[in-house]
């Protein structure tokens, strides 16, 4: 497809979670760069700025709402999409809600919640396009995870499972859709700069913050770049920002290294607390 995006134009990409945050500044870049956007989001107050005030000069963006954790949503919003624009080719999974806190203080719910947000929410939408891409011998699948996919975070107990259920579906789906060729990335990035953000940091355990450290959050854009050079390049691991792949790579190589020196942050903010 060329560099950051090129040949997208007039193709039909479809981004769940697309009225705030990595979603939006895809659905902007999308839409700039002439393919054909459906947006699929909750029905909230972000959804309705989008439907009011749209990309500058874009006419084919189709804005639905919908909650993509419900199956029986997220299949009939694709049909409504797919009729609108035509057959998907390229799906980006956005939607995501995360509620950071100490395992034993979280209620259940909210581990369902976030279950059946982040995971089911990618699946039942990624198979809603899958059989078509298959037989089309073409597509894009590219599925949101989170750095907190490849290290258990402190903190994240309902998070970090869903972003490592995502990893999972991405890395078999690479292997099973390859032959056919269709494209699946999962991408990793650390804290963007989105209102999901901004809502989440005043709710973390001091610990968590430690364990983190001094990452600065980077532009929803930085993840943007990094998703369509990953299309470009038919990549199946996504790493934005400059230092997120030697990261990767480090903790593959020392993971009991990095688990010490984590641990280490952790204990350091545990004792503070405390005294």
């Amino acid at each position: 497809m060329g560099a950051l995006g090129s040949g997208l134009r007039g193709r039909h990409a479809i981004v769940t979670g697309g009225s705030s945050g990595i979603g939006l500044a895809l659905v902007r870049r999308l839409a700039g760069l002439g393919a054909k956007v459906s947006v699929i989001a909750l029905d909230d107050e972000g959804l309705a700025r989008l439907k009011a005030d749209p990309p500058p000069g874009v006419h084919e963006v189709h804005v639905v709402g919908a909650d993509v954790g419900d199956r029986e949503q997220a299949q009939g919003v694709m049909v409504s999409c797919i009729e609108r624009h035509g057959e998907c080719d390229v799906l980006v999974t956005c939607a995501g809600v995360v509620l950071p806190g100490y395992f034993q203080d979280l209620p259940d719910a909210e581990f369902e919640r976030e279950m059946r947000i982040n995971y089911f929410g990618t699946l039942w939408v990624v198979r809603a396009v899958v059989p078509s891409m298959m037989e089309r011998r073409t597509g894009s699948i590219v599925m949101i995870s989170s750095f907190a996919a490849l290290l258990g975070v402190f903190g994240m107990g309902a998070y970090g499972p869903t972003k490592f259920a995502i990893h999972g579906l991405a890395e078999t789906l690479r292997s099973e859709l390859r032959p056919h060729g269709v494209h699946v990335a999962c991408v990793f990035p650390t804290d963007v700069d989105t209102p999901m953000l901004a809502a989440e940091v005043p709710l973390h355990p001091p610990e968590q913050d430690a364990m983190q450290g001094k990452i600065k959050p980077m532009p929803p854009e930085i993840v943007v770049d990094a998703i369509l050079d990953g299309i470009s390049h038919r990549r199946s691991r996504i790493f934005p920002g400059r230092l997120n792949a030697s990261r990767a790579r480090l903790l593959a190589s020392a993971p009991a290294l990095t688990s010490r020196f984590l641990d280490q942050a952790v204990a350091k903010a545990a004792k503070e607390r405390r005294t």
